[in-house]
């Protein structure tokens, strides 16, 4: 309860600066390189999407923002031909497991509000949830089925910097409107979890079984797309 109130605190204090304030959202691709032990069971890159949206964005008067963050990233893929069942061996379908990595996290940036290129750096503080699942197409498209083999959760910190570069000019000496490239990279410092990567479901004779690994959860994301600025909901 302290931590919601001094959160509601600060964030009425940021609204005290300026009666009228840009807001921002973005979404980008994004790489995710796994780090420290994570690195040592995990060798493939991740690839997905992640988006943000500040609440306040860095004016020229106010050069901090604070927003959250959300983002999916796959780090990795399994795809076979199986019979669709005992007694329908001449149909198959396609089995496709997937382990993926949701993460979520209250966003805190410091930057230039003001110019063509605007440098910023990054603060982030948040969780991942981390789930196998496994799913049933029919030709490759049409579900059939799925479920969640395996899933767990990790808190997750850290920072990050980057530059936007502006691609679209918004109204006349304001930030509404405006558009511009998203350049970032973050490092996030994961806590323990328990998952499953490619391998570590072994089917045999009618049976699964799991071999779960447990190590922190660090990852290196590397992001581009677009950020787009407009006026407050506030105003």
């Amino acid at each position: 309860m302290k931590k919601r109130m001094l959160f509601l605190i600060a964030f009425l204090t940021l609204l005290s600066f300026n009666k009228s304030f840009a807001q921002a959202g973005g979404l980008n691709i994004m790489l995710g390189f796994p780090a420290g032990e994570f690195k040592e069971n995990v060798i493939r890159t991740g690839f997905g999407l992640s988006g943000h949206f500040l609440f306040l964005a860095p004016t020229p008067d106010r050069p901090f923002g604070i927003g959250l963050n959300i983002g999916y990233l796959n780090y990795g893929q399994e795809t076979r031909r199986e019979p669709f069942s005992l007694t329908i061996p001449d149909v198959t379908v396609d089995v496709e497991r997937s382990n993926n990595l949701v993460n979520f996290h209250a966003l805190f940036q410091l930057g230039f509000g003001s110019g063509s290129v605007r440098p910023f750096v990054e603060g982030l503080f948040g969780g991942s949830y981390i789930f196998t699942e496994t799913t049933i197409r029919s030709r490759g498209v049409e579900e059939v089925a799925s479920s969640n083999n395996f899933d767990d959760f990790a808190w997750s910190y850290g920072a990050g910097g980057g530059l936007l570069i502006l691609l679209s000019s918004g109204e006349e000496g304001e930030d509404f409107g405006s558009i511009f490239l998203d350049l970032k990279a973050r490092y996030l410092f994961g806590s323990e979890a328990e998952y499953l990567k490619e391998g570590s479901v072994i089917v045999s004779g009618g049976n699964v079984t799991y071999q779960v690994t447990k190590s922190k959860t660090d990852l290196l994301t590397v992001h581009a797309g677009v950020v787009a600025y407009f006026s407050s909901i506030f105003n």
